[in-house]
């Protein structure tokens, strides 16, 4: 056996190792499409056990929320039931994100008699196409998707 033989065997048995704990990024999409105060908090509530859980563990974990349907108004600044809470967890958790359904905002629009860009949402919310078509993608990149 070559020395090149001897390294490219090494390589790829260190290839393949499990990745150290600190180098491992879990990703939780929560899913809220429900006008319910008590899903919203517990979407809250499950963004902050987990950011938490792996924090302790000194791992790391990116977090999305995929706001659509009826669990749009959570996002809503002029209509969200849990608006305090939310800019708190936000606050706390850096890699906590929130997602809009665009197929929402205009809809609630058409409804209220607004103009989509009249649908006040909380700073840093991305919108996103489609909820739904959101949540599939991110599936398929290997995101868990919790629906509370």
């Amino acid at each position: 056996m070559t020395i090149r033989h001897v390294f490219l065997t090494g390589l790829l048995l260190f290839a393949s190792f499990p990745v150290f704990a600190g180098d491992k990024v879990h990703h939780l999409v929560l899913q809220i499409s429900d006008n319910s105060p008590e899903k919203m908090n517990t979407v809250l509530g499950n963004a902050s056990n987990a950011a938490r859980y792996y924090a302790d563990k000194g791992e790391k974990v990116e977090i999305k929320v995929v706001a659509y349907s009826g669990g749009l108004n959570m996002l809503r600044t002029d209509k969200s039931p849990v608006l305090e809470r939310l800019m708190e967890t936000a606050k706390k958790i850096p890699t906590l994100q929130f997602e809009a359904c665009h197929n929402t905002i205009e809809n609630m629009a058409k409804n209220e008699g607004k103009n989509p860009s009249d649908i006040p949402l909380v700073e840093g919310a991305k919108i996103v196409p489609a909820g739904v078509v959101e949540l599939m993608e991110l599936n398929e990149q290997g995101w868990t998707i919790v629906r509370p």
